[in-house]
């Protein structure tokens, strides 16, 4: 009996020590959290978060507050635990967030080059608000290609095949939705002059071209940037879009209260679905957010992880976000998810 005792006290010592060593072994799982808010009319570090010279700014009573998820790379089994019980985090394998394949830092650099697009798009988007139209400018005509003798450079493309070209990208979008061998009317500007060119485009590296390289130009008499480090990801871009227009025009979008949200932005201004809603969510809640504006394909999402008296306002544009700011100014309803 003594020996039997003896044994199973050991067994049970021996798979105490066993569950210590496996709670310690790392897992390819990840946890996610809510990560830090920014004001995107305030300043980090001393410095104003958007920085504007050479035109008056205005100042908003309350703040539009972008919305981050921290990401915990390395997790014990005793974290994941912890995290599958959490109502504010989530445990998630690691390869959707670390692809196969790469380094954590090819990850952060990345996540480094979305965000500064998504910063370059937000001003796009938000210039174009304020009246300042982008100018699709050709830099270059290849000497044997279909455009040379019809365009030149320094022509401002204004459409294809009567469709406007807001931005650059639709330019290349307009020309790839025909075959090649396709005739396009080309509307441009030279000189200020406006015409028309007939250019029949052709197949090259398997797509349609017109042999021109174009850049996008957004004449504005200031000089507009955006400082923030520490932050990765595409996600900011509805928020800087917007603090750019409240800083640049008198009307406070904010009403006084602090407005939370999230979104990507491309340069026409439509916003995106991102992921970590949920931690998004309790962020902007800590935070003190009054209102969340939410990606209109992130709804669903954002429904099933609703906070406490945060209503979620449905954007798919910046200019619904702004109308929906408005609205709520008023004391109406904008639209919810």
């Amino acid at each position: 009996m003594r020996r039997r005792g003896l044994t199973v006290l050991l067994g049970a010592l021996f798979t105490a020590l066993l569950s210590i060593g496996v709670l310690r072994v790392p897992i390819p799982y990840v946890v996610l959290g809510p990560g830090p808010t920014v004001n995107t009319l305030g300043t980090t570090d001393g410095k104003e978060v958007i920085q504007v010279s050479g035109r008056e700014t205005s100042t908003s009573a309350g703040q539009l507050r972008l919305t981050t998820v921290g990401v915990q790379p390395t997790v014990r089994l005793r974290g994941a635990i912890a995290g599958w019980f959490s109502d504010d985090e989530a445990v998630v394998p690691r390869e959707l967030v670390y692809p196969p394949g790469e380094s954590t830092e090819q990850v952060e650099q990345r996540n480094a080059e979305d965000f500064k697009a998504s910063q370059t798009s937000a001003e796009t988007a938000a210039l174009r608000e304020l009246g300042f139209p982008v100018q699709v400018v050709i830099k270059t005509v290849a000497g044997d290609g279909p455009a040379a003798g019809a365009l030149k450079a320094g022509d401002v493309i204004t459409s294809v095949d009567g469709q406007p070209v807001p931005v650059a990208a639709k330019v290349t979008e307009l020309v790839r939705a025909k075959p090649a061998g396709t005739a396009l009317t080309i509307g441009y500007s030279r000189d200020g002059v406006p015409a028309t060119a007939t250019v029949t485009s052709q197949e090259q590296d398997g797509r349609p071209r017109i042999g021109v390289e174009i850049d996008q130009q957004q004449p504005h008499p200031f000089t507009l940037g955006i400082d923030l480090g520490d932050i990765g990801g595409p996600s900011a871009g509805l928020m800087f879009a917007l603090g750019i227009v409240d800083k640049l025009t008198p009307a406070d979008l904010t009403g006084g209260q602090i407005i939370a949200g999230t979104g990507t932005i491309d340069d026409e201004g439509a916003v995106g679905p991102i992921g970590g809603i949920a931690q998004k969510l309790v962020g902007a809640k800590r935070a003190g957010a009054k209102v969340f504006l939410v990606p209109a394909d992130n709804c669903a999402e954002a429904v099933r992880n609703p906070q406490p008296d945060l209503p979620l306002l449905r954007v798919g544009s910046l200019d619904e976000a702004m109308t929906a700011l408005e609205t709520l100014r008023a004391g109406g309803q904008p639209t919810r998810c």
